[in-house]
């Protein structure tokens, strides 16, 4: 196998930090707008029978998650990607605390949003960023370059859920989940240009040859 270091993901990295820069410049008033607290209302008056299942699905962004998903990475012997998901961890507290949090200070939905539904949420608290969506948006990236098409969309979904979750339950508003996911982004693609991602298997010099000598027959 070879390892390479993408395009793609220098490109994620600067896109992640201009969204969430954005999404700090807009937040740090302190204040929710008009326009956010209309999504936010719009998600956070679902059903109360979604309750269950998107609680489920917020588990997904603790910050144990990448630790449980490096164990079966272990199992299948990646371990660059385990060494990617467990940077993930203290990489995720350095962003949140000690970066967007100081940065940005604005309180949880239950102080900045009239009419909010919490459901067994803080109604008080720094609210900004999402460390929920910064978690599960940076295992996607750094999931991704080894999954299938299809496996690759479900841990997308899985990672979109847990951060309308977040505002389902009234825990953040909009773009404190926006500036997470944007920071998870950030932080799964700077450690995929640290410890590189999946190139082609490397063939050994009889299997290359075999592969030639088929790549030279003609067709019938």
């Amino acid at each position: 196998m070879t390892w390479r270091r993408r395009p793609l993901d220098a490109w994620l990295a600067v896109g992640g930090v201009l969204v969430a820069a954005g999404c700090g410049a807009v937040a740090a008033s302190g204040r929710v707008g008009a326009a956010e607290r209309g999504v936010f209302l719009f998600v956070n008056e679902w059903p109360e029978a979604l309750k269950g299942p998107l609680y489920v699905f917020q588990l997904a962004g603790v910050l144990g998650a990448p630790l449980v998903v490096a164990v079966g990475a272990a199992v299948a012997r990646k371990w660059r990607l385990v060494a990617g998901l467990v940077l993930l961890v203290p990489l995720k507290l350095l962003v949140e605390k000690d970066v967007l949090k100081v940065l940005v200070h604005r309180e949880r939905p239950g102080t900045t949003i009239a009419g909010a539904v919490l459901r067994d949420v803080p109604s008080a608290g720094v609210s900004f960023p999402s460390g929920h969506a910064i978690v599960t948006f940076g295992i996607v990236v750094l999931l991704a370059p080894y999954l299938a098409r299809r496996w690759q969309l479900l841990v997308l979904l899985v990672a979109v859920l847990n951060a309308l979750a977040r505002v389902y339950l009234g825990a953040h508003a909009p773009l404190d989940v926006l500036a997470g996911a944007a920071a998870g982004v950030t932080v799964g693609a700077l450690l995929n240009l640290l410890l590189g991602v999946p190139g082609s298997p490397v063939l050994e010099p009889q299997h290359a040859h075999e592969r030639h000598q088929r790549d030279d027959q003609p067709d019938h």
